[in-house]
């Protein structure tokens, strides 16, 4: 049987029993990850979590720079640095990388999200060490000339063209309805890039931004699966440490004031085939118990086929299809993210719903929530969904969502032992609390709604 001894620790049933009595119910089990955390001198923030699911290593380095703090005028410069790091090192030049994480029979990958910019490899646990020098070789030495910046600039730019300016729906809701809803510019401008100012990009704006971010007082090295502890610390310090130690990032103000009107927002998308619908609502403070009552909610409100919107738009009207968001639904999850947030849905419906009738839709289902208590078993079963969500976020493939729990852990709370208290968060959490949550966040006037209209009219009877 394998030991599965990064994920669940089964608490001890009560003993002296009598030898007659039936044996007690399993008690319930606690989310317990194993791990070491500890800084070098220079500042990089370390996590290693061991297991022996299976004999791979997965190996990530979180930075703490995302969308929100790129330069001004400089739209999409995280996501176009994203790019630059994969183009070489000073001792790995171009495609190094890549052949040899393939040549492991392993695979690698990068992101750039609201607050951080990730990049991980999962390989076999004896390639454990070659991954880390070339992290490492990144880190401190990645090359960044015109040659590099212009490819890339033309690759982020098709990027942009393909993936987003010539799809339908586009931009909305995910930067749409944040651009609404925030008022600053940290968190309201365009952060998949604007076209004009990607290709303004200078080797200087690229060799300024490597500087200042990635650092790695600025970051969080991860590395779980098959390892030893101490093995893995030297090789950590081997590589690692010799990187020059520079002062942590000061941060912009991100922070959002308190909305009071309510937002709405629509345009006309001349490839999209049916309207579209989105609303978006800040949220508490993340780490704070309105916040893990809102995550409840979110479990509540949308989450699932017994979610009262489900069961409200899709089941009781056929307003929708299908539903989908969350908080911080459409770029990671309610955990992986620092500073201001939207609780957000969106759908696709037929024209004949107009846009009143769905708000009144939506808020006779959301002021149920904040009007009245919910039910210990409503409660107790958003709970279950939340718990179960977050267990398959634990054991899901190549250990990423472990690594993203704890990385984000390390490096917004400098604690990722955090992970093993977040049931109990949630556990704490009150009919009473969720419906103070809700009057005051889900409140209308917290609320910004951007709608979508197809372009393209459709045809009259009998016309060409």
């Amino acid at each position: 049987m394998k030991n599965w001894s990064l994920a669940l620790a089964l608490a001890a049933t009560a003993p002296g029993a009598p030898a007659f009595a039936q044996a007690p119910k399993p008690a319930a089990q606690k989310l317990h990850v194993d791990h070491h955390y500890f800084t070098l001198p220079n500042g990089l923030r370390v996590v290693l979590a061991k297991d022996n699911i299976a004999p791979t290593v997965t190996v990530a380095v979180y930075y703490g720079i995302g969308f929100r703090v790129e330069p001004r005028e400089r739209t999409g410069f995280a996501h176009l640095f994203e790019h630059l790091m994969f183009q070489g090192s000073k001792h790995a030049p171009k495609g190094v990388f890549d052949t040899t994480i393939t040549n492991s029979g392993g695979i690698n990958n990068g992101s750039t999200r609201f607050d951080f910019t990730n990049y991980y490899e999962i390989v076999p646990s004896g390639a454990l060490e070659r991954m880390l020098w070339l992290e490492a070789d990144r880190m401190a030495n990645p090359v960044i000339d015109d040659v590099v910046l212009k490819n890339q600039q033309g690759v982020v730019s098709n990027e942009v063209k393909v993936n987003v300016l010539n799809q339908p729906y586009s931009t909305w809701p995910w930067i749409d309805l944040p651009m609404l809803a925030n008022t600053n510019w940290y968190n309201s401008h365009n952060f998949y890039g604007d076209l004009k100012e990607i290709e303004a990009a200078t080797v200087p704006d690229a060799k300024t931004f490597s500087e200042q971010f990635y650092r790695p007082s600025n970051a969080v090295l991860l590395v779980a699966g098959d390892l030893d502890y101490d093995t893995a610390k030297a090789m950590i310090e081997k590589y690692f440490g010799p990187i020059a130690k520079k002062p942590r990032v000061a941060q912009p103000d991100i922070s959002e004031p308190r909305q009071t009107a309510e937002k709405f927002k629509s345009r006309v998308d001349a490839l999209a085939p049916k309207p579209g619908y989105a609303a978006g609502y800040h949220v508490p403070e993340r780490g704070t118990s309105e916040w893990y009552a809102m995550g409840l909610i979110d479990q509540m409100l949308l989450q699932g086929d017994d979610s009262r919107l489900y069961t409200k738009l899709v089941q009781e009207t056929g307003i929708a299809g299908e539903i989908s968001g969350g908080i911080n639904g459409d770029l990671g999850d309610m955990f992986d993210y620092k500073g201001p947030m939207l609780w957000s849905f969106s759908f696709q419906h037929d024209p004949t719903h107009s846009t009143a009738q769905i708000t009144k839709a939506v808020d006779d289902v959301i002021e149920g929530l904040r009007t009245k208590l919910v039910s210990a078993e409503e409660l107790a079963r958003a709970r279950t969904k939340m718990r179960s969500d977050l267990y398959g976020a634990i054991d899901g493939a190549g250990r990423i969502g472990l690594i993203n729990l704890l990385g984000a852990y390390a490096l917004f709370d400098n604690d990722p032992g955090a992970v093993n208290r977040i049931e109990e968060g949630f556990a704490k959490v009150t009919p009473e609390l969720i419906r103070k949550t809700a009057q005051e966040y889900l409140r209308s006037t917290n609320r910004s709604i951007y709608v979508v209209e197809p372009g393209a009219a459709a045809p009259k009877a009998g016309g060409k």
